[in-house]
């Protein structure tokens, strides 16, 4: 099918503007973060869910409630907790006397941008719980089912040095995850303009809204339409493969290190995510830059290292920067 691709470039350019919009907004609270904004951008555009590692103290609690003010949504923070209960998120069934009956009482879940702080604190029913809101976007509480608001976004953190009083995400759990990153502390320059900024009493500065539920939900629409070239699309592939038989993509010293490889989730998250990099790149395709910036973030938490691998201090990391290196670009 042939495609126009002046008038797409020219309909992505529209739709795209409130991106730039965004980062001039949050430039006013927060100081870098370049790397987990694009992240958080791109899973709201791509519509999957966002796994934030890092220890406290980075901003990312504030940069998620930032970003839910500026494109105007509802958003709830719940700090997970190991008494949490899955009533507590979902909500429940309340007996009301007066009226001798049972009304339904909403959770926090039920909000557009959802940050579930410390997620790895609760245990696995309350886990569970979230995951299946995530993944069926709907919630049932006794025998009614409720759809969740659009767009609906889950951002989760964990603490990735302190494991007492943990429950870890079982790997199947994570892989609903399209995202995960790793958050890293700032450079000196960013550190001290975030000193002189935020070393004061009294109000932050205020953010507008520069952007609504409407138009996140009409750049999603207009994403399906990004050009992805067969080339690109069987880069994708490769890449995803070799995670899984690396002996024939001339990896043969990985076969021994991977355990377990990315999940067919990976290679779809990679295509919608690589999309999404070229829409806020004000762009109507898609280059094998947009897929290698956005590959390690989409493939480090669904490959599962060997004993041998962890024995030999090799991380999800190194092997994806290995396949990264080898497999050969179109």
């Amino acid at each position: 099918m042939e495609i126009d691709m002046q008038a797409l470039g020219e309909k992505i350019e529209k739709h795209s503007v409130f991106i730039d919009d965004i980062y001039s907004e949050l430039e006013k609270v927060i100081v870098g973060q370049k790397y987990m904004i694009d992240r958080l951008l791109i899973g709201l555009l791509a519509d999957g869910h966002v796994l934030l590692e890092g220890v406290p103290g980075l901003a990312k609690t504030l940069t998620v409630s930032s970003l839910a003010k500026v494109i105007d949504t509802k958003f709830q923070r719940i700090q997970f907790t190991p008494d949490l209960l899955p009533a507590d998120l979902i909500g429940t069934l309340i007996y009301n006397q007066k009226e001798s009956e049972f009304n339904v009482k909403k959770g926090p879940i039920f909000a557009n941008i959802v940050l579930a702080d410390e997620i790895n604190r609760s245990p696995a029913k309350v886990q569970s719980a979230l995951l299946e809101a995530m993944q069926e976007k709907q919630v049932t509480i006794s025998e009614t089912t409720f759809p969740l608001d659009k767009p609906f976004l889950v951002l989760a953190t964990q603490n990735p040095v302190e494991q007492e009083g943990t429950y870890t995400l079982p790997e199947a759990q994570v892989d609903r995850f399209m995202l995960k990153l790793k958050i890293g502390y700032p450079t000196e320059a960013e550190e001290l303009e975030i000193m002189r900024r935020m070393a004061k009493t009294g109000d932050k500065p205020q953010l507008r809204p520069v952007t609504n539920a409407i138009k996140i939900l009409e750049a999603r629409s207009v994403i399906n339409e990004i050009y992805v070239d067969e080339k690109v699309e069987k880069y994708i592939i490769d890449l995803i493969f070799a995670t899984r038989y690396p002996e024939k993509y001339n990896l043969t010293d990985l076969k021994e290190l991977i355990d377990f490889g990315a999940s067919p989730r990976a290679s779809i998250n990679l295509n919608l995510a690589s999309r999404a990099h070229a829409f806020m790149e004000h762009r109507a395709y898609v280059t094998p830059d947009d897929v290698r910036t956005i590959a390690m973030d989409i493939l480090r938490h669904r490959i599962i290292p060997t004993f041998e691998a962890e024995a030999e201090e090799i991380t999800p990391e190194d092997i994806v920067e290995k396949i990264l290196m080898t497999i050969q670009v179109p």
